[in-house]
């Protein structure tokens, strides 16, 4: 925790207790990096009651390559569509009876997953209002604590210093989300009303040469393009990012992180949820990761892109980009999902300036 206030922080907290019951005294960075981003408490309004519809009987407006946030608990798969959540980028539910928050930050393209259950009471989740390093600062309605949205910590208020419990979730396109769930449920828009067409931040992950990020501050890492996308990780050993450039070119990816095994699957489909600047009518197509632990009933198992189907060298079973054995020896087992996501790089290496960058094959412990 930081010391007592200084002046700059003083000013801050007198104006913001106005709205708010936080206690700015409780903190665990400076008052002075958070701003507003010009929208009051819950002005982007959360969704609390979510409508699902099942993947057999789905809503009309969705589309094959379409961006999804994928998440399974105890056997209870949803996708929840980035369409809506640039608008709403906090859904407060249930998925598989434990409740969850499903948050999204445009402007960090960062999607993440938090069990909201502390202490044994679940969690109202909602939008600040405010940034730090230009991703979403949310607020808790119980204590109002307010916590930072790509790394799920508490930095003011009573909870400052805890860790909400990350889900592992994969952003994935909307087919592959209905090939692999046949069974599964898509939130609907709200009301299943419209108005979700115009999509907004039309162009911001376009590659030109000065497209940069909205509201930050802060020093650009110019080992990429600030938004670029990478496959980011942090299991406590050292983060680590995995560019997508390289992932395009090598779909399949078996590396160490720490003494973690991972295998990284990626697919060159999904579409970004932001409309191109140069096309107004088409979005970019920018591909999403998921990713696992290669280690399975005390195997570690190596995998490879043949005939375009994911096989293990080991056995030769072939894999989902869910992974899932669907044929072979191994058919029917699981790997382990590992937490990661798929974010700008400017937003992650503001967060993890420390990150080891991969692009290219020679850069894998595992190789």
């Amino acid at each position: 925790m930081l010391g007592p206030l200084e002046d700059n922080e003083a000013s801050f907290a007198k104006k913001a207790a106005r709205v708010w019951t936080t206690d700015f005294t409780n903190r665990t960075v400076p008052l002075t990096d958070i701003f507003s981003g010009g929208v009051p408490r819950d002005g982007i309004p959360p969704i609390d009651n979510p409508e699902y519809e099942s993947v057999s009987n789905p809503p009309k407006w969705l589309d094959g390559p379409e961006p999804v946030i994928s998440v399974e608990i105890n056997g209870e798969a949803r996708a929840f569509p980035l369409n809506i959540l640039l608008r709403h980028e906090i859904v407060n539910t249930t998925v598989g009876g434990e409740p969850v928050a499903v948050t999204y930050c445009p402007l960090c393209n960062s999607s993440l997953v938090f069990r909201t259950t502390i202490d044994g009471v679940p969690h109202r989740f909602g939008v600040s209002g405010f940034l730090r390093n230009s991703d979403l600062v949310m607020w808790d309605s119980t204590t109002e604590s307010w916590w930072q949205q790509l790394t799920g910590e508490a930095i003011v208020g009573d909870y400052a210093g805890r860790q909400l419990d990350t889900v592992a979730a994969q952003v994935v396109s909307w087919i592959t989300f209905v090939e692999e769930f046949p069974d599964g449920q898509v939130m609907d828009r709200p009301g299943g009303r419209g108005g979700y067409s115009d999509t907004p931040y039309t162009g911001y992950d376009d590659l030109v040469q000065g497209n940069d990020p909205f509201l930050f501050s802060g020093t650009i890492d110019s080992r990429a393009h600030p938004v670029d996308r990478v496959a980011a990780f942090d299991l406590g050993t050292g983060p680590v990012a995995y560019h997508f450039a390289f992932l395009q070119e090598n779909p399949v990816i078996n590396d160490v992180i720490g003494d973690t095994p991972v295998a990284i699957f990626f697919d060159n489909e999904t579409e970004s949820a932001f409309k191109s600047s140069i096309n107004r009518d088409e979005f970019n197509i920018v591909g999403s990761s998921t990713t696992f632990s290669r280690e399975l009933n005390d195997r570690i198992l190596t995998f490879e892109a043949r005939d375009g189907l994911i096989r293990d060298v080991e056995t030769g079973s072939t894999w989902s980009r869910f992974g899932r054995a669907y044929s072979g020896e191994l058919v029917g087992h699981e790997l382990l999902p590992v937490i990661h996501g798929d974010h700008f790089w400017f937003a992650w290496a503001a967060f993890k300036p420390d990150t080891r960058l991969v692009e290219s094959t020679a850069q894998l412990s595992a190789e």
